[in-house]
């Protein structure tokens, strides 16, 4: 465990020294690099001036790293001029729609999946199988945002049952189991396009993995001492062949934790990092986007983190 532990602070130590070289290393000043020529043309010079001595761009490189790392220990990830408002206040403003809006699909899409997966397995061949493979391979072949238009068109525009934007009601006044009803009604489509894309990769994972553990002596064991079908499958083959399934649900996470959730976000206008983060490419908002990066690198850190003690859950040999 100290050697893994050791592995995920030199994985966030790259990303921090990735999040200050990088700008640095642009033509031109540093502070355009940080800021944009647009959010400098409306500066004025004493601020510029003032933004160079926080930043300590007049200082050696090495005295600006350790500025660097001393402000983001006490929290302080930048100023955004476009929402005139600390960076660590705006993210942490988006952050719970996306935990919310990635969290629920993430354990959604891998307990359904591997139920599915699991059941699959164990009728390998049969009209469940066939059904489940053709299904979710003919789902996988769509991205994102194409889902997402599709529920949206569906059930937002066709039906009207659901919001068509936003992650509740502006100005209802609500509050209490009110205000959180309206929340999941306006989660639901969002959860729903991430849940499908999410759903074939665990789905598929955890079958293949149970068509090998089914064959495996300590199942035919199990069924030989007339153990019921339900425990052979769920407490001797499921719970071994899901090591590989958490294994790719931590990077499942990862990859689709930016990319799905960008464009689930974007097409459903939900106030998440997805949505800041786009909002910060258009708006050049340099501070910003560093500020979501880092964030959304240390969640997928200590998601994955967790993911590998999970493991001791399920095996204790690891």
């Amino acid at each position: 465990m100290k050697v893994r532990l050791t592995d995920y602070a030199i994985a966030f130590g790259i990303i921090l020294c990735l999040n200050f070289f990088l700008p640095r290393m642009l033509p031109g000043d540093p502070l355009t690099a940080i800021y944009g020529q647009e959010a400098l043309l409306q500066m004025s010079a004493e601020t510029q001036a003032e933004l160079v001595q926080r930043f300590g761009l007049d200082q050696p490189l090495w005295r600006q790293f350790t500025l660097y790392l001393w402000r983001l220990v006490h929290g302080d990830l930048g100023y955004s001029f476009y929402h005139r408002a600390p960076v660590l206040q705006v993210v942490m403003g988006h952050l719970p729609w996306t935990l919310l809006l990635v969290g629920s699909a993430f354990i959604l899409a891998t307990v359904l999946g591997v139920l599915l997966g699991v059941e699959s397995g164990w009728r390998r061949g049969g009209r469940l199988d066939r059904g489940l493979l053709a299904g979710l391979m003919s789902l996988s072949g769509f991205p994102s945002f194409f889902i997402g238009v599709l529920l949206l068109l569906l059930f937002g525009v066709t039906l009207g049952w659901f919001p068509l934007q936003g992650a509740r009601t502006a100005y209802s006044g609500l509050g209490g189991l009110a205000l959180a009803g309206d929340v999941l009604h306006h989660l639901a489509l969002p959860l729903a396009s991430l849940v499908l894309v999410f759903l074939p990769g665990a789905y598929f994972l955890s079958r293949n993995s149970m068509v090998r553990t089914v064959g495996e002596p300590y199942v035919l064991t199990a069924k030989a001492k007339g153990l019921s079908d339900r425990a052979v499958r769920y407490r001797h083959a499921a719970r071994n062949a899901m090591l590989p399934v958490v294994t790719s649900a931590g990077i499942m996470l990862a990859a689709r934790v930016v990319t799905g959730a960008l464009f689930v976000e974007i097409v459903f206008s939900y106030p998440g990092m997805g949505t800041l983060i786009r909002e910060a490419l258009s708006t050049r908002d340099y501070p910003i986007l560093q500020g979501a990066l880092l964030v959304t690198a240390a969640l997928v850190l200590v998601t994955n983190l967790g993911i590998d003690l999970f493991y001791r859950v399920l095996d204790p040999r690891i």
